[in-house]
């Protein structure tokens, strides 16, 4: 079983998604420990309910990312994780950091990618008159949510939608292609290879898989 460490900063919906299947062993590899840098994220609320261990590590401690990073690292890899899921962890990841997991650190991003990178994205896909959005599960690499596409969910934008509405559209959307991802990967099926994902031995296209 692969040993994955799943990093969060909120409420950790996507984090319950994996934890919803890790518990129906349709994961293909085990959580062993949440990790947040917010004491108070309902992630690790969960993470205990499942049984879960849990560490938090406040960013605010430490003097400037490279210190917070270089102690996050020493604690996940206390962890001995085969994977690092990032489930809504809002920390920009210093370049030594992502590197040190290269190959082996997954991100879920509410658009599709290359598109709206950062945040906002609900608000700036709305702006711009778009009629379909979503969600992108990626490699992490050092260009913030630049890391090259594992599979993407699409919804429909329709008249009047605010934020919420999208977001919460685009959320159902996350909680079905992250755990599957995550699956693919532990499974040995999915890899990191020369910059881009490759699935069952065949390289991935830009916006990721795309279905049979």
């Amino acid at each position: 079983m692969k040993r994955i460490v799943v990093l969060i900063s909120g409420s950790g919906s996507n984090l319950q998604a994996l934890l919803d299947q890790a518990a129906a062993a349709q994961l293909g590899g085990e959580i062993v420990a949440v990790v947040s840098n917010k004491a108070e994220a309902y992630g690790l609320e969960r993470a205990r309910e499942a049984g879960t261990a849990t560490a938090v590590l406040p960013n605010r401690d430490y003097a400037d990312r490279d210190s917070f990073d270089a102690a996050l690292m020493a604690l996940i890899d206390d962890y001995r994780p085969d994977l690092v899921v990032l489930a809504g962890f809002m920390r920009i990841l210093t370049p030594g950091f992502v590197r040190h997991y290269q190959g082996r650190m997954l991100n879920i991003h509410p658009s599709l990618l290359p598109k709206y990178q950062g945040l906002h994205t609900h608000r700036r896909a709305i702006e711009a008159g778009d009629e379909e959005h979503g969600c992108s599960v990626h490699f992490v690499t050092e260009e913030l949510d630049g890391g090259p596409v594992v599979l993407q969910a699409r919804v429909p934008i329709f008249e009047g939608d605010d934020e919420a509405t999208v977001a919460a559209r685009v959320l159902v959307q996350e909680h079905a292609i992250y755990p599957l991802v995550v699956r693919w990967f532990c499974d040995g099926r999915l890899a990191m290879r020369d910059g881009s994902a490759w699935l069952d031995g065949a390289e991935l296209p830009a916006q990721g898989y795309a279905g049979e």
